[in-house]
């Protein structure tokens, strides 16, 4: 029996284009080491064209940002029923807007630091310093200040001192006209990788996330030097149990598929605090889930093998 033609999604117009080809190009390569026939698509306005003449027994999603993580993408192919590797356009919605994620899971009973969402309008028409001193009055300082929809933490800024928020502010709405503002836990980082299997959704080993700068942002995501992982984190065996049920969790809560990764801060009380989940993790040389799949005697290639096997399966 012939083996399945995949098509590799990746790139696109966001703003994380140039990380999405290299998870596109690393992950092809997996496929093709596990004897696929990998075809590598540049997410454009082909995409349909595309998919009606040169139909793909399934497509993977290695698109990160915009189109590819809002649902939009997963929209098309569920209309086209083309099989594919990732999360429903229903579910890729939730996760995809910061502020729905977090009360979904406050409301499930799970520890995320406190946040309040403003659009740019907000400020304009109240005054923008008046806002920002309300947003410190009410949930203090540090602060780290993201845009409510996005990835690879572009636009992410910490604010330590309140002289420091209005630049923050501007450097935020940069990347999108709403900001997230939450509490800053000075804690342990970790990532956590969710992958789908016939048991159900389990836990990858936890990520241990050190930046060199104390602060993980784009740069220090995918310049290789610039963070040290730990792959596992160098967590105790109950804190390793507590924080992959969380990610599970939030997995299923969000209605996560197939894969994903969520992203949380052990607190020096020892709370593990939700911070966001990515429904189209990063597979580059410096990404998180590839390392935790090495950790747990696995690769990129057998695991999404396995999912292409099971999307083509579910049609």
């Amino acid at each position: 029996m012939a083996l399945p033609t995949v098509a590799v999604l990746a790139g696109g117009l966001s703003h994380e284009r140039d990380v999405s080809l290299r998870s596109g190009r690393r992950l092809s390569a997996a496929l093709r080491g596990q004897g696929l026939t990998v075809e590598e698509w540049d997410t454009d306005a082909g995409l349909l064209s595309r998919l009606r003449t040169d139909r793909p027994d399934a497509a993977v999603i290695a698109l990160h940002g915009g189109e590819g993580e809002n649902g939009s993408v997963q929209t098309i192919l569920e209309m086209l029923k083309v099989p594919y590797v990732g999360t429903s356009a229903q579910g890729c919605r939730r996760a995809w807007d910061k502020p729905t994620a977090k009360a979904l899971i406050a409301d499930a009973g799970i520890s995320t630091p406190d946040w309040v969402v403003l659009p740019n309008s907000t400020f304009r028409e109240l005054g923008a310093q008046e806002v920002l001193d309300a947003i410190v009055e009410d949930l203090g300082l540090p602060l780290i200040l993201k845009p409510d929809q996005g990835g690879s933490a572009l636009g992410t800024q910490v604010v330590r001192d309140a002289a420091e928020l209005p630049a923050a502010m501007v450097g935020c709405f940069a990347y999108g006209d709403t900001v997230l503002a939450e509490q800053l836990i000075d804690g342990t980082e970790i990532a956590i990788g969710v992958v789908e299997r016939e048991g159900g959704p389990q836990a990858l080993p936890a990520v241990e996330i050190v930046p060199e700068s104390g602060v993980y942002n784009y740069t220090a995501r995918y310049t290789a030097g610039l963070t040290d992982f730990f792959s596992p984190a160098r967590l105790s065996e109950d804190m390793a149990k507590s924080v992959g049920e969380l990610a599970v969790s939030a997995h299923r809560l969000l209605g996560m598929r197939d894969i994903s990764r969520t992203d949380a801060i052990i607190a020096p009380d020892g709370t593990v605090q939700f911070l966001e989940v990515n429904s189209s993790p990063g597979l580059t040389e410096t990404s998180t889930v590839p390392m935790a799949m090495e950790a747990a005697g696995t690769n990129l290639g057998e695991v999404f093998a396995e999912l292409v096997t099971r999307a083509i399966a579910r049609g």
